[in-house]
């Protein structure tokens, strides 16, 4: 059976509230970074970044067909001013002239029409950066929203890992005043169990929160004060003291 002295047993509880803290911490830190008001604020984002998607295609689909229409409207007009100045010109003969006229009344029913068409895609087209600047308010918000809430998770967790670090630290000075084995002992419990070291106090393990039996605590009270016992339950190092009861 391990032995060490049992001040030094006593030791251990105070290097494991230091690994019980870390554990916190940790735990604390998983729960901050997992925050579920910054979850659902990003999938309010993502469903207003497909609505601003696509609100900001049917803008660009719209401008592109403005300028079709408008293309289509010069195209036209150009025809008119052409046939309008040969009509002006009197050259020709009267039949040619005629045509010409005839050609004038359909040309400007075709640009009466595409001005119609551009009159209603500029208004669809109107109403499309209307909605494109009404998603993009909304996005905007929710961004704004969501780096206020990310900047303070960020912050509680830059503060969770600075104190961490310090626990660190003072872990690791505390673990460097004790002796090799005893150390090596409670690190391998501590890995393998959870805890390394608990209180058996008036015959309870803080390690498992368990009553022991009363043939366990038999065994216990005949071992040494040195020796370094374990909780039948967790597995960890018991420590143990008369003033505890145990």
């Amino acid at each position: 059976m391990a032995k060490a002295p049992a001040s030094e047993q006593l030791r251990l509880l105070d290097l494991q509230a230091l690994d019980s803290k870390l554990v916190q911490l940790t735990r604390r830190a998983a729960a901050v970074a997992k925050n579920p008001d910054i979850e659902a604020m990003q999938g309010k984002l993502g469903a207003v970044d497909n609505d601003l998607v696509a609100a900001s295609t049917a803008a660009a689909d719209a401008e592109r067909e403005l300028k079709r229409s408008e293309t289509d409207v010069e195209m036209v007009q150009g025809r008119i001013d052409r046939d309008q100045a040969r009509l002006d010109s009197g050259a020709g003969t009267s039949k040619d002239l005629t045509a010409l006229q005839h050609e004038l009344v359909s040309l400007n029913k075709r640009r009466s029409d595409l001005e119609d068409v551009e009159l209603e895609v500029m208004e669809r087209l109107e109403s499309a950066k209307e909605r494109q600047a009404q998603v993009q308010q909304v996005r905007d918000g929710l961004r704004t929203e969501l780096d206020g809430l990310e900047q303070i998770r960020d912050q509680e967790l830059a503060a969770i890992e600075a104190d961490k670090a310090e626990t660190a630290g003072r872990r690791k000075e505390l673990a460097g005043t004790f002796d090799a084995g005893l150390l090596a002992v409670y690190e391998k419990t501590l890995a393998q169990r959870g805890i390394g070291a608990a209180r058996l106090f008036h015959g309870k393990s803080e390690g498992s929160g368990m009553q022991l039996s009363p043939g366990d605590l038999a065994e216990l009270k005949q071992a040494a004060a040195d020796d370094i016992v374990f909780c039948p339950d967790s597995g960890c190092i018991l420590v143990r003291s008369a003033e505890w009861g145990s």
